[in-house]
């Protein structure tokens, strides 16, 4: 390993590395800040840029740069406009955008920044160590397990729910999970529940509803009710963490740099389930005051999404570098970049090509400080876009939330639906539903439907459930969150009898 790291450092040190990595961070930083191009869209418009410099190392740490970059400014736009920049980024904005309505944006955005560097950092670690190792791990997860995950994932959906809103929670999940159904099926590719309409042969898109869900309905209700929605505080001050909130945070970060990682490393997982899990994993440690606190403004609301999202991408590096296998649709773009430049990922490259392999590793760790050095003297200008009027920032998030939608996928029925979506959200939050789980269940709700399909095939039945031990201790962990909640409830009640008793 040492021999690989030195090589590897060797490598990436290079003047031409050195500025791949800058410029792939500064790509990603801004691309992720814009609603609609994700870093998919922008890795695979720089494939030729890659391909043409005809160096494999130089070419992937461009493009991880890219991805981790764009996953980093991501955030950005989740905390100032709750228009999430990326599906990575959506559950920042539970937390992030109410802090930065609190006249905490700049607090929010150094959070963010320092939060996204130790995920990523730690998880550049991990993935020195772990690699080979967990590459065997990964082998063993196969549909029936990641069907079990996806329903750990919607067990969790209490975490997004508020005092009392559990039932109304559970309700918008089961919305998303039915509208993750419409297009193309598991078993058959035929269409269903499209009414006929060909633009939706291929489901709604993500970016649409992400859009409709959180950026709309946000634009809207600074019209409706203007006086409610009140605008942050423009002077941007009190960017820097406090002694107390570094010791509350900092738990956080170490819990969820692990698990953030090793939800990456499994194939199919990515950011997206790592954020979400995370978010819902801290609210359920928090104390009952600190739960209250969750979707208010809560700093490990905030601090664990982050934290999640970015150590998750350095995870999935490690099935791409390993296996050859894509642990996400990002590198699914970057394993087609590799093939075209002749490097044949999987169980050799660590032997074949190490300087390739301990390049990238290395790159990380330059590209996360050099994130943070870009993003934290930023930070005061970044947020001087909450200073903007607000008869200039509705336009400013409509704008930015049509271009997103239509960009997504490049079809103006995307619009109609954004549009029709966002009317049906914003009467949503009027009646005080939660808005979050039902993009929950629509994210999770196809890769469900798909594995647990293929699983069906499989066994000829659900017998898989019984026949594969992690699929039975991935749905006991599931069946144990549905019920943490209520029992948490129950005995915060006795003991409240208890007091009142003693009284």
């Amino acid at each position: 390993m040492l021999e690989g790291l030195l090589i590897g450092l060797q490598t990436a040190m290079s003047f031409q590395n050195l500025a791949m990595v800058i410029a792939g961070c500064l790509i990603g930083t801004f691309i992720g800040m814009l609603p609609g191009l994700g870093p998919m869209s922008i890795i695979a418009i720089m494939i030729p840029i890659a391909i043409s410099m005809g160096d494999p190392s130089a070419a992937l740490i461009l493009l991880a740069g890219v991805y981790y970059g764009a996953i980093f400014g991501g955030s950005t736009s989740s905390i100032l406009l709750n228009a999430p920049g990326v599906a990575g980024t959506v559950a920042s904005s539970f937390d992030g955008y109410p802090m930065a309505q609190q006249g905490k944006a700049g607090k929010a955005l150094t959070i963010a920044a320092v939060c996204s560097f130790a995920g990523g950092t730690i998880g550049a670690i991990l993935l020195m160590i772990f690699a080979p190792m967990l590459s065997s791990v990964a082998l063993l997860f196969h549909s029936a397990e990641y069907f079990a995950l996806m329903v750990v994932g919607l067990s969790a959906i209490a975490a997004f729910a508020g005092t009392g809103q559990v039932a109304k929670a559970m309700i918008m999940t089961v919305l998303g999970l039915i509208m993750a159904t419409v297009g193309e099926g598991a078993l058959f590719s035929l269409p269903r529940f499209t009414g006929g309409i060909m633009d939706l042969q291929s489901g709604f898109g993500f970016i649409t509803l992400a859009m409709a869900m959180f950026a709309l309905p946000e634009a809207l209700f600074l019209v409706l009710k203007p006086k409610e929605a009140g605008s942050a505080d423009s002077e941007i001050k009190d960017l820097r963490i406090t002694r107390t909130e570094a010791r509350l945070i900092a738990p956080v970060i170490g819990r969820q740099s692990i698990q953030g990682f090793f939800i990456g490393v499994l194939p199919g997982a990515g950011a997206t389930i790592a954020s979400f899990l995370g978010y819902a994993v801290e609210r359920n440690l928090a104390t009952k005051e600190e739960q209250a606190e969750f979707g208010k403004g809560s700093i490990k609301g905030l601090a664990a999404p982050e934290t999640a999202n970015n150590a998750a991408c350095t995870g999935s590096f490690v099935p791409l570098l390993t296996l050859g296998i894509p642990g996400s649709g990002t590198t699914a773009i970057l394993l087609g970049a590799l093939i075209a430049l002749n490097v044949s990922p999987g169980p050799r490259l660590m032997i074949d090509e190490p300087q390739i392999f301990w390049a990238v590793i290395m790159s990380m760790f330059i590209g996360n400080l050099v994130l943070l050095i870009l993003n934290l003297p930023l930070i005061p200008y970044i947020a001087k876009v909450l200073s903007i009027p607000r008869n200039f920032l509705i336009p400013f998030i409509l704008f930015f939330t049509l271009m997103g939608a239509y960009i997504g996928q490049n079809n103006a029925t995307e619009l109609l639906i954004l549009v029709g979506f966002g009317i049906c959200a914003t009467a949503l939050k009027f009646a005080d539903y939660p808005l979050a789980p039902l993009l929950i269940g629509f994210i999770l709700g196809g890769m469900l439907e798909n594995n647990f399909a293929r699983s069906m095939q499989l066994y000829d039945g659900i017998s898989f459930i019984w026949e594969r031990p992690m699929t039975l201790g991935l749905l006991i962990i599931a069946v144990v969150l549905i019920l943490l909640p209520s029992y948490r409830a129950r005995r915060a009640k006795h003991r409240a009898d208890g007091v009142a008793d003693g009284d």
